[in-house]
């Protein structure tokens, strides 16, 4: 008996293309740069000193020791100490707690007044639309440093307590910059609401408010996320200008800001210094460290930068 063998047609499967998510693109492309990763890294550095640097440190704030002011930077003082013999370094870092997170904190402010006011602008249009960007327009008339100014000076004359100060300034920082976020975000969202995932909202009966959160607004998270990244730099400029000028954040709280005001005379500036260059440094690193994290992060969530 003749026995045939029949040959397998059987084919081995293509192995699936692996797809990567819009997020892991991203994640790929800031890390490639290396500018936006020294920032990061210097940003990170920042946080961790002054907010865990003051740990460490055998001074305390109050620590008023006048027969060792002015001293120059030594082995007990590595930054030297003020007019009233405080320890610079220890200052420097808990001026850092406050500048930084009086940039995150207004930064949150405005990104959630901005981001909200543009997408019900872009969502509903016409009349709303139209009465939310003429308020818009009118804060975009308004000139920031002199209106920060005018508010810093009501705050002085009504004599807020030093303490309670920084949450003010918070506040008026943050809502007077959410102009620019709301417009960016209404452009996106007049565009979203054309597109055909909305046609699907619109077939399952889902609620405006759910329309907006839920599938509107987390479409514009990387132009929401690039603009908060230097809005950040641009709230710790804001506070520092502030509180050099003193209408700000007021001793005995520290500030970035407040510190530089300190040596406002001839012979700090030249004799003394320690007493300006810390704090100067430390606003110069930061900002610039968040402008390249700011850049790094425009160019990675940018669909049509090259891969």
């Amino acid at each position: 008996m003749e026995v045939t063998s029949l040959e397998s047609n059987t084919q081995v499967p293509a192995k699936p293309l692996k797809v990567e998510s819009p997020w892991k693109i991203a994640y790929r492309r800031f890390t490639r740069n290396k500018l936006a990763l020294f920032g990061l890294i210097i940003v990170i550095l920042m946080f961790l000193i002054c907010f865990f640097g003051p740990m460490f440190s055998p001074y305390n704030l109050y620590d008023y020791k006048l027969i060792d002011k002015n001293k120059p930077p030594s082995a007990a003082h590595w930054l030297g100490t003020d007019k009233l013999g405080r320890d610079v370094l220890l200052r420097t870092m808990l001026a850092g707690r406050i500048s930084l997170t009086v940039g995150l904190v207004a930064t949150a402010i405005t990104v959630f007044v901005g981001a909200t006011i543009g997408a019900i602008a872009g969502f509903y249009r016409g009349i709303v639309d139209t009465l939310l960007m003429r308020i818009a327009d009118i804060f975009l008339a308004l000139p920031g440093l002199p209106i920060l100014i005018i508010l810093g000076t009501v705050l002085s004359d009504l004599k807020v307590d030093p303490g309670n100060r920084i949450y003010f300034v918070m506040l008026i920082i943050g809502i007077l910059n959410w102009v620019t976020l709301s417009r960016l975000v209404r452009g996106q969202i007049l565009t979203l609401r054309e597109q055909e995932f909305m046609l699907a909202t619109e077939a399952l009966g889902l609620n405006d408010r759910r329309k907006i959160f839920r599938h509107l607004l987390p479409n514009t998270v990387p132009i929401i996320i690039v603009s908060a990244t230097l809005g950040v730099a641009g709230a710790i400029l804001a506070e520092s200008a502030l509180s050099f000028l003193g209408i700000g954040v007021v001793p005995p709280t520290p500030s970035w800001g407040n510190m530089i005001s300190a040596a406002n005379n001839l012979i700090d500036f030249r004799k003394r210094p320690w007493l300006w260059i810390p704090p100067g440094m430390c606003i110069l690193i930061t900002v610039t460290a968040i402008n390249l994290i700011g850049d790094g992060l425009r160019d990675a969530l940018d669909p049509k930068m090259k891969k």
